[in-house]
């Protein structure tokens, strides 16, 4: 799996515009959290790259990028979870999920436009 990471506030905008042309995937994923590490594994392990070409995932390590995390509920009008999996399209959330809610079935149907 090919993670694009989310270190800079700046990039949320990008996301946004970018999700007018490919569904975008963020998940953010908290370190020292056994279930966020069961669950980014377990998302790993099944993400196959044809199935899911057209999910553009991002990768947001929150403990070191917190603030970036507060911004991303803030301009998505989500709270905040984690383990966290937002789907972006046209500039908005269109699914989101936590802990083990997140699995790549339920993905899956987003990455078919």
């Amino acid at each position: 799996m090919n993670w694009n990471t989310l270190q800079d506030s700046a990039q949320l905008q990008h996301i946004k515009e970018e999700s007018a042309q490919q569904t975008v995937l963020i998940f953010k994923h908290s370190t020292t959290c056994s279930i966020s590490r069961a669950t980014l594994d377990r998302l790993e392990r099944n993400w196959k790259e044809e199935e899911m070409k057209n999910l553009k995932p991002y990768y947001l390590d929150l403990l070191s990028f917190r603030t970036i995390s507060n911004e991303i509920a803030n301009t998505f009008n989500v709270q905040h979870e984690s383990p966290q999996v937002l789907v972006i399209k046209n500039g908005a959330v269109i699914y989101h999920n936590s802990h083990f809610g997140i699995d790549y079935k339920s993905l899956l149907p987003f990455a078919k436009n």
